[in-house]
């Protein structure tokens, strides 16, 4: 990789003594191309190895919490879903060799930062790595851990319906409102030739084609 002048070797070698001390590693977030987390966590472990830094790359995440999703036929498939889309998480001394294997991962947009304005001429500036604090690292590793299953449905106000359980079962209606943190949605359903809205459970029903 060629540095700008205001990405010198200097500038790159600051980023170790000011964020992550050569004898520990500290927590960073990557920005990636959307869609591409997997990938990335992929490349990235395998260039790890091959490049032999292994021992100061120590560990490449990407935070999830489990979920269930509800296909059309009603059946239930667990899944799992980013807690941040578009990031991954890098356990990492910093250094000009390991900065250079993470940012040369194809995918890789940048680290999270603070940019740092060009020392002269236009254009903007390099981002300097900031690790993650303790506190929050924490917070988002417990928060995987502990979360129950979010059910996610594939579902928006207007799409048809059939009631397969409860006292309307084999109604058809209109959705008019999902709530996806509730696993609730709310649809017209024409009850004594009125259309009524009514609150039904994700599991209570089934889109239509």
């Amino acid at each position: 990789m060629t540095f700008t002048s205001d990405e010198s070797l200097n500038d790159l070698q600051a980023y170790g003594e000011d964020a992550a001390p050569r004898e520990g590693a500290h927590w960073y977030a990557v920005q990636v191309a959307s869609g591409c987390e997997k990938r990335v966590k992929t490349n990235l472990e395998q260039r790890v190895q091959t490049l032999d830094v292994a021992n100061r790359i120590v560990q490449v995440e990407i935070p999830q919490t489990p979920a269930v999703k509800l296909r059309k036929d009603g059946s239930r498939q667990n899944t799992e879903e980013k807690v941040f889309p578009g990031y991954v998480l890098i356990k990492m001394v910093m250094d000009d060799e390991t900065w250079q294997v993470v940012k040369n991962t194809p995918n890789v947009i940048n680290f999270v930062g603070a940019e740092q304005k060009r020392r002269y001429g236009r254009g903007r500036g390099h981002v300097k790595p900031m690790p993650l604090g303790n506190a929050e690292v924490e917070r988002i590793f417990k928060q995987t851990q502990e979360q129950e299953p979010v059910i996610k449905i594939d579902m928006a106000p207007g799409d048809k319906i059939l009631v397969l359980s409860g006292p309307f079962k084999d109604f058809e209606g209109e959705v008019i409102e999902v709530s996806p943190e509730r696993s609730k949605l709310k649809a017209l359903l024409s009850i004594f030739g009125r259309d009524t809205p009514v609150e039904l459970e994700f599991n209570q029903i089934q889109k239509q084609s």
